[in-house]
Parts: structure tokens; C-alpha cells; sequence
């Protein structure tokens, strides 16, 4: 964090003050943007320079609307599915093969697709709907991008190795790698696989040297892969052998671009506003719309999570100024645009201090497209494709999964569900799916009906700084919004500290947990406090904070000590000691097997103590006593596995927190 007084802030003062800073960013940025814009347009079926429209547009258009100060706006790889699946419905073939009539009508009626999402996602915004972003389930969410990622890594491996007639959906794609591989052209897959390599490998190249890091691993790529096409003499069109087979290579694997200076503004296409006619131009109007909205607020608020002097972006200011901005990519032939994470993110990482870092980014790409053309119609296709399947891999990252699993089992169900049925249909589909189940899963768990879209809350005052809200019934993903609306509206519209107990809900679901913690750092942020109450009356699926919580019984265990008076005595007190809330001690007679063995018939006179503690606390006490007590005194030790209805009465406020991670023992 910058030592300066004040919070940057986008206005006038804000641009002269941090012009050196918001250049210098936007510049870094411009060289992750260039490939990727162009990159993301062609695996979209659009032409090459329809990416870079859409970038200038959003520098030009959302800076001036949005108050987000640390996101670039522009295409991204998170809509590549449904651009293409739009553009291959009105009868395009992505470009296969060059840019054909066919493509070209189904490019502009992707386009008059994208202006009517754009006016919609504007009525959002000016209704101040973008809290409906909260209604979808984080889980269902990434595993939509998941599967987005697994998309575009089936679609651009053909792409790096040189495949240019690869047909087909994503899973035909993925079974049919291994013939791709054997069947590619080895000089276009030379450029593709050094190009991944070096994706994969800066990053640790960089992390490792502090003068690196500003460099971002897409210029690396450039400066690697146009050298490699000019080697190749890709510019011209000629045939080699290898392997006693004959490749053709051209410019069919460089990137078309127009020659002549500004010549960008020749390659301008509108709007075909006939195809609205068309049933089916309502069903992509409807995916551009929900997914590019969706995947908008999401990235700006994860990078408001980002933002060193944490300020708070307007979502539906934001959303209105994406709308206006994808109104106008698409009428000068553009692509929807959201506000990216991964260049977002690396604008912060340089240095950026307010959104003109955006429209820096935007004039840089400006500039380059329209000044030197021909030197980006040097850029392998290959090339591209690596970085997005690079991108696709980060989206589908195995990590994805575990982290899924770690919060609970369930999830991961909800999780690989959306996943499978987005590859195997479509991504509204899948989303469906997955919100389905996770309603299922819910019902299963015993949420009454009425409470999946009202909030059933309790409102009382503790002190004059202090309110309670008292949660009945569920709380769970759908009746999230009016939940929250009651938190904003209380603590950080009235200003008062709230505390939420949760200690009445039927279920409390992992969607809640995590945006709860999201709104304790935003109540941190206005100087106030969230507190939770009640989680401990329910359990937890897992160990981890963001876990669903549920009503039922709580595995804990049962420890059973049996030993002399005195020693009783002195174990009592270590054991309770450690932690353990209290013990039942009962007098009682009896023989161990030594004595039995040796005819004494005089029982013993010994006392029988009874724990309940959590899991891990158990494991403790059971290593005291095999390492301190069993190695010099007779003790019989029993250990079994019970539930209890209140965790509470048996954990210690210090050892609560070992109370969740019971279900995974």
C-alpha cells in the first residue's frame, strides 16, 4: 500500500495526480490485453480486431460511468462459449478456414444479439437489480467457469497444433486429442507448445526475480512466437516434409489484420437487427445477458477484495456502465465485455491507483492496432490458442476441485453436476442443473418450502449501538437477498454494530457462510461489527469456515476412564484442564486381569470417569495419558463415538473451533 494521505479516487484531480501511475499500469496491461483480445475474438468467431474494438470501447465508455477503480473492462475468456455457440447457431463455422459469407451474417447476428443484451443489462442497472447477482450459488458458479475452462482447452488445442478442420463439441474435442496430437502440423505445433511452456514456466521464472515481474509470461510468448512464424516464413505460402509427410504452412496461421495505417476503421460491421425475429436470438440475448452480467459482478467484486485501499465499487453503476459500453462494442462491431479478473488483477499489481489505468490501456491498444498493424499480422495463431488454453486451464485448475471439496462433499456434487451438464448441453443448462440439485440437496436436509425465497427474520435492539437479527426457518442462497437487504439496511445504512444469530435456522448453506464473511469485512471497513452467533448450535459438514451448517446430531466421543480414587482425582482435574467442560464420576468395584488371574477374589475399590469432548480434543487427552500416565499407573481406557443435540454444552469457547472438524474422522 502507497504511503499517501488520501484514497485515490477517479475525478479530475485523480488524473493529473496519478497520470504517471495509471499510464505506466495501463501500458503493462495493454501487453497482457493485445494477444488476449485478439485471441478471445477468434476462438469467439469474430474477427480478429472485434476484441480490441471492445477493449477501446470499455476504456473509452466505462471509465466515464463506472465508479470501479481497479478493473479493466474488455472481452473475455469466460464468454468465448457462448459468443461462439451464438455465432455457430446462425450458421458461422468460427472461422474456419478464413472468414466466409456465412460467417460474416452470423457475425452480425451475434452482434444484434449483443446490442439488445447491452440494453438489458442498462435496465439492470437503472433498476438497481444488480443484487440479483447474489442469487447464484458460488459453487454452481465456478463450476460453470470450470466447464467454460475444459471448453476452451478442447477448442484450442487443435488451434496450437495446427489442426484448422477440428469439429465437434467439447467432449468429442477432448477424446479426440490423441489423434489431434498425431495428425499435427509439427511446425505451427512447435510455436503452440513453446508457447504454453513459456506460460506455464514464467510465472515461476518471475516469482523468483523482483526485476521480472512487471513482464507479463503473453509478451514473453510474443517475443518467442513471431520470431519462430518469421523463421518459418509463415507469411508466404509453402509446403515442407517431415516424417516422409508433406505440411503446408501460410498466413491461414498468422492473424489477419489490414495493412494500411487506421485501416481498423474499414473493418467496422453493424448490427443485423432482422435475426430478432428469430426465436432463437432471444435464447442468446438471455445468455449473453444473465452469464456476461454474472460473470461482470463476480470479477468486480473480487476485485474490490483486491483493491489495496479497499473502496467499494457501485454494482449497479457498474453494470450500467458495461451495458452502455457492450451497447456500444456491439454496434461497431465488438464483443460483449465484462470486467476482467486476471488483467484487473495485474493492473493492481503495477501500481495502478485509479480507473483511468483503464483508459490508458485503451489509447495504448488504440494506438498499436491502428498505427502498426502489419507487425500483429505477424502474430501465429498458435500462439493465441496457447495462451487460451493456458487460461482455460486456470479456470479448470484440479485446485478448483479440492478447494470445492475441502468446503463440503455436497458442493463438490453441486460442483462436478454443473460441470458435466454445461459440457454436455449448454451453459444456461447447466447452471439450471446445478442450482436444481442444490435446491434438492436442501429439501433432502429439511428446509420447509416456504423459507427458499422469504427470509423469516427477527429484528430486536440490543443497546443504542447494537441491533440483533434473529434468523428462523433456512438461510440459505435463494432468500440470501432479502437476508441481506435486512443486514445492509440496519448495520451499514443505520450504522449500528448487528449481530446475526443463526441458532433458529434449519440449515445455513455455504453460500451464505462465504457472503457473510464478505459483508463482516465490508462492516469492518465502516468502522463497525458483524458478529455471528448460533453456528455452534448447528453442524458443520466440514472443517472449513465456509462449510454448510445443519441441524442434527453431532458425532463427538465418549472417553471412559476407569482407575483408583487418587489417581482419578488428579486426572480430572489435567483433563479438564485441557479443555473439557465437565465429566461424570461414578464409584464403582471391580478386578483387573491380573488380579483375576491370580484367584483374588476381593474386588477393587475404583472409580469409573466419563468425558464428552470433540474429536480433536480427544486426540489430545489420548496422548497425555499414553505418554504420561499409562507408562506408570493401571488405567482402562475406553473410547467410542456418540451424538449429541448441542455441541456447545461439551466444547470450551477455546476449543470450539475443534468441535467442526468432528465429521471428517
Amino acid at each position: 500500500m502507497s504511503g499517501e494521505s488520501r484514497i485515490p479516487r477517479g475525478n479530475a484531480d485523480g488524473f493529473i495526480r496519478y497520470m504517471k501511475s495509471d499510464m505506466v499500469s495501463g501500458l503493462l496491461v495493454f501487453l497482457i490485453a493485445l494477444p488476449l483480445c485478439v485471441g478471445i475474438s477468434l476462438a469467439s468467431g469474430f474477427p480478429p480486431l472485434a476484441g480490441i474494438f471492445t477493449a477501446i470501447a470499455g476504456a473509452a465508455i466505462a471509465t466515464s460511468i463506472s465508479n470501479s477503480e481497479m478493473t479493466i473492462k474488455g472481452p473475455a475468456a469466460g464468454l468465448i462459449v457462448i459468443v461462439l455457440g451464438c455465432v455457430e447457431d446462425f450458421g458461422g463455422n468460427g472461422m474456419a478456414g478464413g472468414f466466409s459469407p456465412a460467417d460474416t451474417t452470423a457475425y452480425k447476428a451475434a452482434l444484434a444479439v449483443g446490442v439488445v443484451a447491452a440494453v438489458l443489462q442498462i435496465l439492470f442497472g437503472l433498476f438497481r437489480a444488480g443484487v440479483l447477482g447474489e442469487f447464484f450459488p458460488g459453487t454452481v458458479v465456478h463450476g460453470m467457469l470450470a466447464a467454460i475452462g475444459v471448453i476452451i482447452i478442447s477448442k484450442q488445442v487443435p488451434v496450437a497444433l495446427g489442426i484448422t478442420e477440428a469439429k465437434g463439441g467439447p467432449l468429442s474435442l477432448l477424446r479426440q486429442i490423441p489423434d489431434f496430437i498425431i495428425h499435427a502440423n509439427p511446425a505451427i505445433a512447435l510455436i503452440g507448445l513453446v508457447s504454453l511452456l513459456i506460460m506455464f514456466v514464467w510465472p515461476v521464472i518471475r516469482s523468483r526475480f523482483a526485476v521480472l515481474k512487471p513482464i507479463p509470461g503473453h509478451l514473453i510468448v510474443l517475443m518467442v512466437a513471431v520470431p519462430l512464424g518469421m523463421a518459418l516464413n509463415l507469411t508466404s505460402a509453402h509446403d515442407y516434409q517431415m516424417f516422409h509427410q508433406e505440411y503446408k504452412l501460410g498466413e491461414q496461421y498468422l492473424v489477419a489484420m489490414p495493412n494500411e495505417v487506421f485501416g481498423m476503421f474499414k473493418h467496422i460491421e453493424t448490427p443485423d437487427f432482422t435475426v430478432l425475429k428469430e426465436f432463437k436470438a432471444w435464447k442468446w440475448i438471455g445468455m449473453f445477458f444473465i452469464i456476461g452480467s454474472l460473470e461482470s459482478l463476480l470479477s468486480a467484486k473480487a476485485v474490490d477484495l483486491l483493491d489495496p485501499w479497499k473502496r467499494k465499487t457501485n454494482m449497479n453503476r457498474d453494470v450500467l456502465a458495461v451495458g452502455v459500453a457492450n451497447l456500444g462494442a456491439a454496434m461497431i462491431g465488438g464483443l460483449p465485455m465484462i470486467s476482467e479478473i486476471v488483467r484487473s488483477k495485474s493492473n493492481i499489481d503495477n501500481g495502478a491507483r485509479t480507473r483511468f489505468a483503464n483508459l490508458w490501456h485503451g489509447v495504448f491498444l488504440l494506438l498499436c492496432v491502428g498505427l502498426i498493424p502489419t507487425i500483429l499480422h505477424r502474430i501465429p495463431l498458435a500462439a493465441l490458442a496457447a495462451m487460451l488454453v493456458y487460461t482455460g486451464t486456470r479456470l479448470a485448475h484440479p485446485n478448483e476441485f479440492f478447494n470445492v471439496y475441502r468446503i463440503g462433499k455436497e458442493q463438490l456434487l453441486i460442483f462436478v453436476v454443473t460441470l458435466v451438464v454445461v459440457l454436455a448441453t449448454d451453459l444456461l443448462i447447466g447452471v439450471a442443473a446445478g442450482i436444481a440439485l442444490k435446491m434438492f440437496l436442501h429439501v433432502a436436509n429439511g428446509v420447509p418450502l416456504r423459507s427458499f425465497f422469504k427470509a423469516y427474520l427477527e429484528v430486536e435492539d440490543v443497546n443504542e449501538n447494537t441491533s440483533r437479527i434473529v434468523a428462523r426457518e433456512s438461510a440459505i442462497f435463494s432468500n440470501w437477498i432479502p437476508f441481506k437487504r435486512q443486514i445492509e439496511d440496519i448495520g451499514l445504512v443505520q450504522k449500528r454494530n448487528l449481530i446475526v444469530d443463526l441458532s433458529g435456522a434449519t440449515l445455513v448453506d455455504a453460500s451464505v457462510m462465504e457472503k457473510l464473511e464478505e459483508l463482516g469485512h465490508e462492516f469492518e471497513q465502516a468502522g463497525l461489527t458483524l458478529e455471528l452467533k448460533g453456528l455452534d448450535e448447528l453442524r458443520a459438514t466440514s472443517s472449513n469456515a465456509h462449510s454448510m451448517r445443519k441441524r442434527g446430531l453431532t458425532p463427538v466421543r465418549r472417553m471412559t476412564l476407569i482407575t483408583n480414587p487418587e489417581l482419578a482425582t488428579t486426572l480430572i482435574k489435567e483433563i479438564v484442564g485441557m479443555g473439557v467442560t465437565g465429566y461424570t464420576e461414578t464409584p464403582c468395584f471391580g478386578m483387573g486381569r491380573r488380579h483375576v488371574s491370580s484367584n483374588d477374589s476381593a474386588p477393587l475399590e475404583q472409580v469409573r470417569v466419563e468425558f464428552i469432548m470433540p474429536f480433536e480434543l480427544c486426540e489430545q487427552v489420548l496422548e497425555y495419558l499414553r505418554t504420561s500416565i499409562m507408562t506408570l499407573h493401571h488405567v482402562t481406557v475406553c473410547v467410542e463415538t456418540v451424538e449429541v443435540a448441542r455441541i456447545t454444552s461439551f466444547v470450551s469457547t477455546n476449543a470450539l473451533s475443534a468441535a467442526h472438524s468432528s465429521p471428517g474422522h
